[in-house]
Formats: structure tokens, C-alpha cells, sequence
């Protein structure tokens, strides 16, 4: 009977040991800013950072799990949005009317200097970014 306790206190030790560890990698995840991607996310967090297009023009997503903070950089200049996960892309609000970016490629964005691209992301018509 007394390597019941033995076992159960080692046992214990264990769960203890093996908690602290995973507590311990989840802080230093979350001080390194590597918070991570859980099942849920998203696909649309995987277009975070910077999509050029022709001309100086780019879009720029940060945030993720779902709301993100969309900047528009056009021949005016930068512009900033609060966007939402939206029906496989992300919706947001630029001049009274929604908009939606969306995964495309090069072609779909309808500019002649986008076309021969893959990796795209399509406001409208006349108006995508592309990653090399």
C-alpha cells in the first residue's frame, strides 16, 4: 500500500510538470507576439502584411482572428479601415459603400500589370494587390 501514495505523488508531479511547461511556452508566445493560429482562424489571416500594386499603390492587413485593420494606399495617399471577416474575405467600409477583398489572381483584378500574378487580393474591379 505505500507505493499507491508514491505513485499517485509521482503521478501528480507529472501533470504539474508537464502544465507549468505548457503555461510557461504559451506566455513566452504571447511576449514574442507569436500568438498561435488556432484551427478557427480564419484563411484570411493568412494575407496579413503587405500586397503591392502598380504605380506605389499597396494594401496593407494587420490584426487577424477575424477583424483587421486594412490600409489603402492609393495615388492620394494611405487610408485606414476597420475591416471584418466577411463570406471568405474581408468587408469594409470605404466611402459609404461596403467592400470586400478577396483571394484572386493576377487576371481577376482586371490590371493589365497585374495579370501574369498568382498570389492577388482584389478590392474591385481596377483595384488588386499581388504578392511576388
Amino acid at each position: 500500500m505505500k507505493t499507491f501514495p508514491l505513485s499517485l505523488a509521482a503521478l501528480t508531479m507529472a501533470i504539474v510538470s508537464v502544465t507549468g511547461c505548457s503555461d510557461r511556452n504559451a506566455s513566452a508566445d504571447k511576449q514574442a507576439g507569436n500568438a498561435p493560429v488556432s484551427a478557427s482562424a480564419p484563411r484570411t489571416d493568412e494575407w496579413l502584411g503587405k500586397w503591392t500594386g502598380p504605380e506605389g499603390t499597396y494594401l496593407e492587413l494587420a490584426g487577424g482572428h477575424g477583424k483587421y485593420d486594412v490600409t489603402v494606399q492609393n495615388l492620394d495617399g494611405p487610408r485606414k479601415f476597420e475591416g471584418r471577416y466577411s463570406d471568405g474575405g474581408i468587408a469594409f467600409e470605404r466611402d459609404g459603400a461596403r467592400e470586400v477583398i478577396r483571394a484572386t489572381h493576377g487576371a481577376e483584378t482586371g490590371m493589365k500589370w497585374l495579370a501574369d500574378k498568382k498570389n492577388c487580393l482584389t478590392v474591385r474591379t481596377g483595384e488588386g494587390y499581388c504578392r511576388d
